[in-house]
């Protein structure tokens, strides 16, 4: 199947007795019985697949996961609380009796950065970062310092460098260490990292997945091999998915392909304005002819597909003129997240990015005068107004 139809079908209609429901329904049980106990045994001893309590699974989580893995192309898929939820479980099953090293790239969501800087160091765990844009540099790196995991982003956060997954995973193997991918920003409708080689794969539920700003969850995709290994981490720390929040999100997901794709021509739109616009210095898309990583797109990415996102500079502004700026938008929603069915716009060093030192920001390309924009699915000529208004009327 396609994917347009599997993000209808995929996890759904599910027999319950003598009739299937259209959807999945909502299972807020927290535990589950059958009429013979010898049956739970069975179950709790995993001889035969069914329900036991809810942090070891759920009929509806099960079935938002049916659906994602679908999505990705993987063979199974475990939902969390949350994006680092699912982050941090995919690192530490990719660690799990292996040496607790890994090397990431460089430019990461400020978040993922932290657990790795601030959680897994101080645990013992050796963390190194090289950039994946350069192959001899990268696998120089990981041949000396021999990790376990390689942690990388499709489409990096804030700045939209865009990852050769395909070669990052040649070079990881080859040296013997698991890929875990942080999909987010491509999404499935872009990229398949686990058709690519990588080992997991990992998405903020939150984002473009569940699309409806409704939702906090998080997914991992792999291989069934991994399968033990996850749950038991899993079932042990506990930060599963919640019903509830199943439900929002494999209901946002069925529409997820229509949404992303006028998301990816809305942006194009955009970021072909910003970049002619005076006020603005650079703009950071994968759909710009002369982004550093244009001959990766081309040959990753679905022809014209480059993602909802686009970063900026805005010439010569600092903290107080990009305040100014914000204030000034009237449809734009200035908030933290991204991947909505509304435009959205951030201000990384106060917000995903602000726990880093200025220096390191810098260092990152995160200046004060950068902004995140993700793109909604409004008419495009609606939220090209009210940049131009907030623009001219901001800095004039």
């Amino acid at each position: 199947m396609k994917l347009d139809t599997l993000a209808v079908h995929a996890g759904d209609r599910k027999r319950t007795g003598s009739f299937v429901p259209v959807t999945t329904p909502i299972y807020s049980a927290s535990s589950f019985f059958y009429p013979e106990l010898e049956t739970l045994d069975r179950v709790f001893g995993n001889e035969i697949p069914g329900q036991n309590y809810t942090r070891y699974g759920n009929p509806t989580s099960n079935a938002l996961e049916e659906q994602v893995a679908a999505l990705e192309g993987g063979e199974w898929a475990l939902a969390c609380a949350s994006g680092m939820a699912a982050l941090h479980l995919a690192v530490t099953a990719a660690l799990a009796d292996r040496r607790k090293s890994i090397v990431a790239g460089p430019v990461l969501y400020g978040a993922t950065i932290r657990l790795l800087t601030e959680i897994l160091v101080p645990a013992g765990v050796e963390v190194h970062f090289a950039d994946p844009a350069d192959p001899p540099a990268f696998e120089a790196t990981v041949s000396e310092r021999r990790p376990s995991c390689v942690l990388m982003e499709s489409i990096t956060n804030p700045m939209l460098r865009v990852t050769p997954v395909d070669a990052v995973v040649e070079i990881a193997h080859r040296h013997g260490a698991l890929v875990v991918v942080d999909s987010t920003f491509a999404t499935p409708l872009l990229l398949r990292p686990l058709e690519l080689g990588a080992d997991l794969v990992v998405h903020s539920l939150t984002k473009y997945l569940g699309g409806h700003g409704d939702v906090l969850g998080g997914v991992v995709v792999s291989r069934d091999g991994f399968r033990p290994v996850l749950q038991a981490i899993s079932r042990t720390v506990g930060g599963v998915l919640g019903p509830f929040e199943a439900y929002l999100a494999m209901r946002g997901i069925k529409t997820f392909p229509l949404r992303m794709a006028r998301q990816c021509a809305n942006a194009c739109r955009v970021a072909t304005w910003l970049a002619a616009h005076p006020r603005i210095e650079r703009i950071h898309f994968p759909g710009d002819p002369r982004h550093p990583d244009a001959a990766v797109v081309r040959r990753l990415f679905p022809a014209g597909l480059y993602g909802g996102m686009v970063s900026f500079e805005v010439k010569d502004a600092g903290r107080e003129q990009i305040f100014r700026l914000l204030d000034s938008l009237k449809m734009i929603v200035p908030a933290t997240s991204l991947g909505d069915v509304h435009t959205m716009i951030l201000y990384p060093p106060m917000s995903s990015h602000r726990d880093l030192a200025p220096k390191h920001r810098q260092r990152l390309g995160i200046g004060e005068n950068f902004l995140r924009l993700s793109v909604g699915i409004e008419a495009p000529e609606d939220i090209i107004e009210d940049l131009r208004q907030a623009l001219d009327s901001s800095l004039a």
